[in-house]
């Protein structure tokens, strides 16, 4: 049974649609990416989730029951943007704020504790929020999303301002939330991050669901269609290519380049003139398309493989 349920839902601000007849399922265990580019409805669906507001038509299920002021408590949300007191300690901050989810005192210390010694933090305790950097003031945020071990863990954009090194340990945690058997909501317009995390996808465009399900399963339809190549040498055999409507270039930088095959176009014609053209070939490799390139056959309607059309 999923956890979460959003069933036909729509919001309109005004005479703008934010949200136009959205339906998805999240699952327990597993991370469900709510996709798409800024001003697609991601936030305004998120908001309806969490019942800061509720939709015009439509129903939002969690663990089966309506949303409402109950199931607050069961969500964790990490917004967009942030909030914190930058006053006030991270400690003394992070206590109130599980306190206000339900946890007694004594079990929030020993939680807000546990979970700066997780994110190497420890000494963070008796600082005031406004002597971190950005980047420190997003794991305390993050913190006080899942200290109080919700159900739901809602991630709006979670790794904005930290580095690689962070984010890696981010992406660490939220990967423990899932296998203890949480559900993870994970919204962003970053296609390469949401296609090394998430199970599940929705990619929306104008508030609309134009394609939904496992990932490994959409991509597993679109075909192996896609090249990516490391060269030593130039690049204009890619021009040339392109202008013969054999491949579309979908990147592209000084020795790196990735393209869709084009018109039955084979992969060993790519190889052959790229060997033709440059001093060497250190990698090759015939893959799915990226995730990013799937949202754009998706929203266009070109390019989609028989059986899976955009909704």
């Amino acid at each position: 049974m999923p956890l979460l349920q959003v069933d036909h839902v729509t919001k309109r601000y005004s005479k703008v649609t934010a949200v136009d007849d959205v339906s998805f399922v999240a699952q327990p265990g597993r991370i469900f990416g709510l996709l798409g580019p800024n001003g697609a409805g991601k936030t305004s669906t998120i908001r309806m989730i969490t019942y800061i507001t509720v939709p015009d038509t439509g129903q939002i299920l969690l663990g089966g029951e309506p949303v409402g002021p109950d199931t607050q408590p069961r969500m964790g949300y990490l917004p967009e943007e942030r909030g914190l007191y930058r006053k006030l300690k991270v400690g003394e901050q992070l206590v109130y704020l599980a306190r206000l989810k339900g946890m007694p005192r004594a079990h929030a210390e020993k939680a807000v504790v546990h979970w700066l010694d997780r994110f190497d933090a420890s000494d963070w305790y008796g600082k005031k929020v406004e002597a971190l950097s950005k980047g420190m003031q997003q794991k305390v945020q993050f913190i006080a999303t899942v200290i109080h071990d919700p159900e739901l863990v809602i991630l709006d954009e979670p790794f904005s301002g930290l580095d690689p090194i962070n984010a890696e340990l981010l992406q660490n945690v939220v990967a423990e939330l899932r296998d203890s058997g949480r559900t993870v909501l994970f919204a962003s317009h970053r296609m390469e991050q949401v296609e090394q995390i998430c199970d599940d996808i929705c990619l929306i465009a104008d508030g609309r669901v134009i394609l939904s399900g496992p990932i490994r399963e959409i991509k597993r339809q679109f075909g192996a269609n896609t090249v990516t190549l490391v060269f030593d040498g130039p690049d204009s055999w890619l021009d040339a290519l392109a202008a013969k409507q054999t491949i579309s270039i979908l990147s592209r930088t000084t020795g790196y380049a990735t393209a869709r095959l084009l018109h039955e176009t084979s992969p060993r014609d790519v190889l052959d003139a790229a060997l033709g053209a440059v001093q060497n070939v250190t990698h090759f490799e015939l893959h799915e398309p990226p995730l990013d390139e799937i949202f754009r056959m998706a929203v266009s309607g070109k390019g989609m493989p028989a059986g899976l059309e955009a909704a």
